[in-house]
C-alpha cells in the first residue's frame, strides 16, 4: 500500500470536561457504544416508525414462570462468567442451560458482573420469535445498552456518548443518525471505486504473501484494507499520506480493546485474564494519545461533514468523535469481523459453490459492460443469498440488550413469559437465526438458502439490529449502515470471483472475528 508523507494540519482540539455540552455527554463520564453501520440508499427512511415486531400481550399459549436463578451475590454472576469464558464456552454456556431448564427463555447473568457491572441479571431470550422484542422501542430501552450490562467510560470517547448508546427518545440521537445518514449519501459514489482500489491492494499482498511463504494472512491484510477503504470513501483521505501513517488499523485495534476488553477472551491464562479485563476496567489514561491520534486525523479529513453537523445542530467536536466512532469501532469493526467469518464460510463450501459464484458474477458483469454497479448486483441472486447467509449463520454482533419500558408478555414457541418493568432483556443472536423451527438445516452454511421463495426468510436475519427486510430510521435503533454493510459484503464476494476460481484456507480462533489464513488462489481462467 502507497506511503508518502503529506502535510496536514493536525488540529489538536483538547478532551477536558467543558460545562455545557449537549445532552449525548452525561455528568459521569461514562461511554457506551453501539454496532453503527452505513446506509447508502438513495432517501434513508425519515419518517417510518420504530421497528415493532414485538409478541402480543395477550397470548394464546400457557404462561410459565421464567425459569432459572441468578444465585448468591458475587458467587452467582462468578460462577456464570466462569462457564461463560473458560469452563463451558459461550455456546455451550447457553445449550446448557436450554436443556437444564427445557426453555430458550431463562435468566442467567452476562458478564462482566463484579466489579465492572453492578448489575449482571438478565432475561435471555435465545430463539427466533422471542428475540425480536429487543428491536421494538416502544417496549425496550436502549438507552447506554451497546455493550450490555456495563458501559466503558465516555473517555474513551472524547467525554460523549456516541450515537450507538443513545435512545430514541433523547434529542441527540436523531440529530447523530441524521448527520450518519448524510455521510453515506453523500459519499455514496465513491464506495465501488474505492473498496475495488483498497481490495486490488489486499489481492496483490496476498498473493505476493503465498509466492514468497506459502499462505497469507486475510486478517492483517483485511485490516489494512478495510481502514483504507473507509478513509477513501467517507473521507477523500489516504491514511498513508498523513502522520497517521499506516497506523490505523493498530491504533483502533488497542482502542477497541479498552472497550471491549470486559466481554473479550483473549486466550490468556483463565485467571490472569479474569482479574485483568473482567474485573476491572482498563484505565482510559493509557490509550488517549492513541485515541488523539485518529481524532486528529478525522477532524483533518472532515471538514465539509463538520460543516453539515454544525448545520444540524451538532457541535464540530461531538460531530468528529462520533465519526470516529461510525468509523472506526463499527464499520472498520463490523468488516473485521465479517469479511473473515465471510472468507470461512465461503472457502468451507469448497470449489463447486466457487465456481457457480464465479460464473454468474462475472457473466453480469460482462453484461454490464465490466462494470461493477449496485443495479448489476441485484442480478446476481446467488451472491446475494451467499452474502445474508453469512450474516444469517455468524451475525457480527452477536449480543443484543434491551431494558423493558413497562411489563411485557414475551413468548417462546412453546411458551408465554412475563417480564417486569425494568428487568434487562438479553439476545444471543446467532441462536435466534439458526433456530431450526424458522430455518431447515438451520447450524449449515446453505448458499443458495434465500434465493426465490427462501427471500421470504429474510425477515428472520436480524444481523442489523431489526429485520432485514425493514429500514432504519431516525426512530429506531437499526443501524444506520445496514445497506452499506450488505453493499460492501457484496462486493468483497464480486470482487474476488472476479479474479479467482476457488481458494482455500485455514482457520483458528480470534477474538474477534475468524483468524483466517489463505493457503491457495487459483486466479481466474475464464
Amino acid at each position: 500500500m502507497a506511503s508518502s508523507s503529506l502535510a496536514f494540519p493536525i488540529l489538536q482540539p483538547q478532551f477536558r470536561s467543558p460545562k455545557n455540552r449537549s445532552s449525548s455527554k452525561p455528568s459521569t463520564r461514562s461511554l457506551s457504544f453501539r454496532t453503527i453501520r452505513a446506509s447508502v440508499s438513495e432517501k434513508p427512511s425519515v419518517s417510518a416508525p420504530g421497528v415493532t415486531v414485538s409478541p402480543p400481550e395477550n397470548s394464546k399459549l400457557p404462561i410459565r414462570k421464567i425459569p432459572g436463578d441468578y444465585g448468591l451475590p458475587l458467587v452467582g454472576p462468578f460462577k456464570d462468567r466462569m462457564d461463560y469464558f473458560y469452563n463451558q464456552g459461550r455456546d455451550s454456556f447457553f445449550k446448557s442451560k436450554v436443556l437444564k431448564y427445557g426453555s430458550t427463555v431463562f435468566r442467567a447473568n452476562m458478564g462482566p458482573g463484579p466489579f465492572i457491572a453492578p448489575n449482571p441479571q438478565v432475561v435471555v431470550l435465545l430463539d427466533g420469535k422471542s428475540f425480536p422484542v429487543l428491536f421494538d422501542v416502544t417496549k425496550v430501552e436502549k438507552k447506554d445498552l451497546f455493550t450490555g450490562t456495563y458501559m466503558p467510560s465516555t473517555e474513551l470517547t472524547g467525554g460523549y456518548r456516541t450515537l450507538s448508546y443513545l435512545d430514541p427518545s433523547e434529542p441527540m440521537h436523531a440529530k447523530l443518525k441524521q448527520f450518519m445518514f448524510y455521510l453515506l449519501k453523500s459519499r455514496r459514489d465513491h464506495v465501488i471505486p474505492e473498496f475495488k482500489a483498497s481490495y486490488t491492494e489486499l489481492f496483490t499482498s496476498l498473493e505476493k504473501d503465498l509466492a514468497l511463504k506459502g499462505k497469507a494472512n486475510f486478517v492483517a491484510a483485511n485490516d489494512q484494507a478495510a481502514f483504507n477503504f473507509l478513509a477513501q470513501a467517507w473521507f477523500g483521505t489516504e491514511p498513508a499520506q498523513t502522520s497517521l501513517g499506516l497506523d490505523g488499523p493498530g491504533l483502533v485495534s488497542k482502542w477497541v480493546l479498552f472497550n471491549l476488553g470486559p466481554v473479550l477472551s483473549l486466550g490468556l491464562p483463565k485467571y490472569l485474564e479474569d482479574l485483568t479485563i473482567h474485573s476491572f476496567r482498563l484505565p482510559p489514561s493509557l490509550i488517549k494519545k492513541n485515541y488523539q491520534r485518529l481524532y486528529d486525523f478525522f477532524y483533518a479529513s472532515s471538514s465539509s461533514l463538520l460543516d453539515e453537523a454544525e448545520n444540524l445542530g451538532i457541535s464540530r467536536e461531538e460531530a468528529c468523535h462520533n465519526l470516529l466512532f461510525s468509523t472506526c469501532f463499527n464499520s472498520f469493526g463490523g468488516m473485521k469481523i465479517l469479511f473473515p467469518n465471510m472468507m470461512k464460510w465461503l472457502g468451507r463450501a469448497g470449489a463447486k459453490l466457487h465456481a457457480q459464484l464465479a460464473e454468474e458474477i462475472r457473466s453480469v458483469v460482462q453484461s454490464n459492460g465490466g462494470n461493477v454497479t449496485m443495479r448489476g448486483m441485484e442480478q446476481m441472486p446467488l451472491m446475494k443469498s451467499a452474502v445474508y447467509e453469512a450474516l444469517r449463520i455468524e451475525p457480527p454482533v452477536p449480543l443484543q440488550y434491551g431494558k423493558a419500558k413497562r411489563d411485557l408478555i414475551i413468548e417462546s414457541h412453546d411458551a408465554a413469559f412475563e417480564v417486569k418493568e425494568g428487568e434487562m432483556l438479553f439476545g444471543f443472536q446467532p441462536f435466534a437465526t439458526k433456530d431450526p423451527k424458522i430455518f431447515t438445516r438451520a447450524e449449515e452454511f446453505v448458499a443458495d438458502r434465500f434465493i426465490g421463495e427462501g427471500e421470504e426468510l429474510l425477515k428472520h436475519v436480524l444481523w442489523s439490529n431489526g429485520p432485514e427486510t425493514e429500514k432504519p430510521s431516525l426512530q429506531n435503533k437499526q443501524c444506520a449502515g445496514k445497506d452499506f454493510v450488505v453493499l460492501v459484503a457484496r462486493l468483497l464476494v464480486v470482487e474476488f470471483f472476479l479474479r479467482y476460481d476457488s481458494f482455500e484456507i485455514e482457520v483458528g480462533k480470534s477474538s474477534l472475528g475468524a483468524a483466517v489464513t489463505v493457503t491457495s488462489l487459483k486466479r481466474a481462467r475464464f
